[in-house]
């Protein structure tokens, strides 16, 4: 249609894929981005590590790995294609105890199963030869993962969208979503702007933004702060790649990792996986009453934490302590310790959690009549952004079955 108008909620790295591909697939249609910040990849997407995920961790056939492996490949042409960093620095997951050498040989298998290209095992003495300052009983070694500046992509996608015509509307807090006959009218305040299609891609806010357009209550987005420490002096040359622990099952959070910064070169360790009292909780002192008892009024929160307080209680002693956090990161790195470290960033994930007391693994998405919601997209995300904007809008272009406004 001619005088098509597709509108997308969010300008993070998802959103601002989604947007990129509607207007690849729509070349005559006008793409409004709505971003209730000044500036593109203000949260999640610019507060994450960096690392391009090869898909080791998914249940094989689920979305996230799928997404994921197509994702790395779309990822890695498009940086080189617009001359953006990526680099494959490749990565180790670490068995540092006994216990956790069962799992990593499960977790070989599941890689194996995804397709993860060059994944091998190796031994103490070859981990050595590749990290030569990290220690285990053994490792899976990804040569394929990655390091890049998901920031620096969000803005280039950002930049397609309004060369090709659409728009990226900064400032613009989506505060009302109501039918328009077959359209949708998005409000900020007095403004209002009618679409033909909306797609919801507001990360931290994602419930909040969904309950808007009349879509169910969970799952509900808990967030989840992961605070960071850095390597402070030589020893950050220590680090060649990535060393991941081996993650705990049922639990969705890889564990505190060492990552080199590709845009600093920097190496930071973490994050771990505390529960943030403000949506936005990027700080001990970012404390919302009304997110509290949001969170509280959820049945799933509670469930949670009676299912998981024993490694919340850990994360947060780990936040509290730098020794704390520390002992555990020294296991794979016994040379960097305590007095070589100091605070760093944080971020803050939004980790879906149903009213059972499960917190989502998998990507979820609901379709609303002209509506899509991105309800549940944390890490692999940034990695998948645009395999996850393939698939959401060939479902935007498919009529929409059984959720009439």
């Amino acid at each position: 249609m001619a005088d098509e108008v597709l509108g997308v909620v969010g300008a993070g790295i998802v959103g601002l894929a989604v947007a990129r591909e509607l207007a690849r697939r729509r070349p005559g249609a006008r793409v409004v981005v709505f971003e209730k910040e000044d500036r593109v990849a203000a949260h999640q997407t610019s507060h994450n590590s960096g690392v391009v995920h090869a898909g080791i961790y998914y249940v094989p056939g689920s979305l996230k790995a799928r997404l994921c492996t197509r994702g790395v490949a779309l990822l890695k042409a498009y940086c080189a294609e617009h001359k953006l960093p990526y680099v494959e620095c490749g990565k180790l997951v670490v068995a540092v105890r006994e216990e956790e050498v069962p799992r990593m040989d499960a977790l070989y298998g599941r890689a194996v199963a995804n397709g993860v290209p060059g994944l091998r095992r190796v031994g103490p003495e070859e981990l050595r030869e590749i990290e030569p300052h990290a220690t285990g009983l053994g490792a899976i070694h990804s040569p394929g993962s990655a390091i890049t500046d998901y920031a620096a992509v969000a803005r280039a996608f950002a930049a397609e969208v309004t060369a090709a015509g659409g728009e990226v509307r900064l400032g613009f807090p989506v505060d009302g979503i109501e039918p328009a006959g077959s359209r949708v009218r998005v409000a900020s305040g007095e403004e209002r702007v009618t679409v033909d299609h909306l797609v919801l891609c507001a990360g931290l806010q994602a419930d909040r933004v969904a309950a808007l357009a009349g879509d169910e209550p969970g799952p509900r987005i808990v967030p989840f702060r992961g605070e960071y420490l850095r390597v402070k002096n030589a020893k950050a040359e220590f680090l060649r790649g990535l060393v991941y622990p081996v993650p705990v099952p049922g639990y969705p959070f890889l564990g505190v990792h060492f990552t080199r910064r590709i845009d600093s070169g920097t190496v930071e360790i973490g994050p771990n996986a505390v529960l943030a009292l403000a949506a936005e909780g990027y700080r001990w002192r970012d404390l919302s009453p009304a997110h509290i008892a949001r969170l509280a009024a959820w049945p799933g929160a509670w469930r949670m934490a009676a299912r998981h307080w024993r490694m919340g209680a850990l994360e947060v002693y780990g936040s509290v302590s730098k020794r704390a956090y520390m002992e555990t990161a020294q296991q794979y790195f016994p040379e960097i310790g305590f007095a070589d470290v100091e605070r760093d960033g944080a971020g803050v994930r939004a980790q879906a959690l149903d009213r059972d007391g499960g917190l989502v693994d998998d990507f979820r998405i609901h379709r609303l009549g002209p509506v899509t919601a991105v309800r549940n997209a944390p890490s692999p995300a940034a990695t998948s952004s645009m395999a996850i904007a393939e698939h959401v809008v060939e479902q935007v272009l498919e009529p929409a079955s059984g959720f009439g406004w």
